[in-house]
């Protein structure tokens, strides 16, 4: 067909705009999903989170202090059921009442804040929050291995404590899996306690 005198000519067809918008669109989702899943833990030594009673009075206020410092700019936590009943009954959860704190379980359990939330899996709690957030996963150990089986934690912080002890609840319980580590940093939180900061590398 001839061109109209004064009109554009048409592109020519070998152009490879399809290509182009391809990579922009790519590009843009894989930078949409910016969150990041931390896994914080105070343990013993020997990697028990608590007695098998649910105590933690091994854990010093120093580390409260450091934990309270992780979940207060991000704002939120998630943790188990059996997780969230206990914390609920000491003082020092007081401080994190207006935090955004998820329970994942299959039961009912009664919130102490309309801020907090049960969700059924950690795939529906982390769907809860935005997806450039900072999400703090804090326990107890079938959560945590939950989270890590299914590939969804990116940094582990622990802070360790100078105590070992039988008949406790370990880090990971009730799930198989294996996750390399990184580690990008350690400090001291006092002259007998240290933190201990990975980057899981995923595969």
């Amino acid at each position: 067909m001839p061109r109209l005198e004064g009109s554009s000519p048409s592109p020519p067809t070998n152009e490879k705009r399809p290509a182009r918008s391809l990579f922009v669109f790519v590009f843009l989702w894989k930078n949409a999903y910016t969150m990041t899943v931390k896994l914080y833990m105070a343990m013993s030594a020997n990697g028990m989170i608590a007695r098998a009673d649910d105590a933690t009075d091994f854990v010093t206020p120093t580390e409260w202090a450091s934990y309270s410092a992780a979940v207060g700019p991000a704002g939120n936590l998630i943790v188990g059921r059996r997780t969230y009943e206990v914390m609920t009954l000491q003082e020092e959860f007081a401080e994190l009442v207006d935090v955004r704190v998820v329970v994942v379980t299959s039961k009912n359990v009664s919130m102490m804040s309309e801020r907090h939330t049960v969700a059924r899996s950690p795939r529906e709690a982390l769907a809860i929050f935005p997806s450039d957030a900072v999400v703090i996963v804090a326990g107890g150990g079938l959560l945590n291995a939950s989270f890590m089986a299914e590939g969804l934690v990116d940094e582990i912080s622990l802070d360790i404590e100078p105590v070992v002890f039988t008949n406790g609840i370990p880090l990971f319980r009730a799930a198989s899996f294996q996750a390399d580590l990184e580690l990008i940093d350690q400090k001291l939180l006092s002259p007998h306690e240290i933190q201990l900061h990975y980057r899981v590398i995923k595969k």
